[in-house]
């Protein structure tokens, strides 16, 4: 049996279903049901930080983290967290902890963000168990919030900011290329999950305007400018589209590898597939991941 963090969600449900497809018993250790959700009658849910939800499993595949801080939601806390589930997988005799990082999670420990996630791989590396370390680049696939919002932007606003400098690179790779690498990891191995497509940040945010058919002016702007333009479109939906700490990650081209790409899935492809319906409402990070506390 295989527990899954947040199997309902987007990188823990791609893990469950790939799971499923090769015939494994998934159990998803969740904050939140949702009984109409099609993927609910297949698996078990058990409360996420409960001792008990991990008994009989043999495998944990751990995607539990959280984007900004809000509220009692920090990432001291949510690091204080993620341990507790550790030990408590020990307690319950559960043999390996798969555990869902990002990349250039070891490279830059002055943004909180990623701090949080190199402080959690250093417990995994120094402790007795059997773990791997998948750090993924830009994730992208059904239900991603960051691309379709993007695109929700471009199909309603007349301008788009890139922040200076420009020239920053991302590398995305699939939410489906990250759950079968995270299946297939090798034991105590720390590898990206990267996709094969480097993109010129101005140059992604142009390939998906071009996709759903925008005419928005996309331009670079000072920094400062960008950051307010954010705080205005943050206030406008309620929502925090975007943080400092992801700008600032993005501005030292944090979301690629060095690694040769493990995921196969373009971008690009997936991009010309899925225009007609990416950004035609929304996505909220407040309700999907912090409702009641909005």
């Amino acid at each position: 049996m295989n527990a899954v963090t947040g199997a309902l969600s987007f990188t823990g449900r791609a893990i469950a279903e790939e799971l499923l497809r090769r015939g494994e018993r998934v159990v998803s250790l969740s904050r939140r049901d949702d009984p109409a959700d099609p993927l609910r009658s297949r698996i078990e849910l058990r409360p996420l930080f409960d001792d008990a939800s991990l008994e009989g499993a043999h495998t944990l595949y751990n995607t539990y983290w959280i984007r900004f801080e809000r509220g009692r939601s920090t990432f001291d806390d949510a690091v204080r967290r993620t341990i507790a589930l550790f030990e408590a997988a020990r307690r319950a005799g559960v043999r390996r902890i798969v555990h869902i990082s990002v990349s250039g999670a070891d490279a830059a420990d002055d943004l909180a963000y990623f701090r949080g996630k190199h402080r959690i791989e250093q417990w995994l590396e120094r402790s007795d168990r059997d773990w791997a370390i998948v750090r993924p680049t830009l994730v992208f696939g059904p239900s991603d919030i960051l691309v379709n919002n993007i695109a929700w932007i471009l199909r309603r606003l007349p301008l788009f900011l890139i922040p200076r400098p420009v020239g920053c690179l991302v590398q995305p790779v699939s939410v489906r290329d990250t759950a079968r690498i995270a299946i297939d990891a090798e034991s105590r191995v720390v590898q990206d999950a990267a996709g094969p497509e480097v993109h010129e940040f101005g140059h992604f945010v142009r390939l998906i305007a071009r996709a759903v058919g925008s005419r928005t002016r996309i331009v670079s702007a000072p920094r400062t400018v960008a950051l307010a333009f954010v705080r205005v479109g943050n206030a406008a939906v309620r929502d925090v589209v975007v943080t400092r700490g992801e700008l600032d990650g993005l501005s030292r081209s944090l979301l690629t590898s060095s690694t040769l790409p493990l995921g196969i899935d373009r971008f690009s492809e997936w991009l010309r597939d899925n225009a007609d319906t990416l950004g035609r409402r929304y996505e909220s990070e407040l309700r999907r991941n912090f409702r009641g506390q909005e």
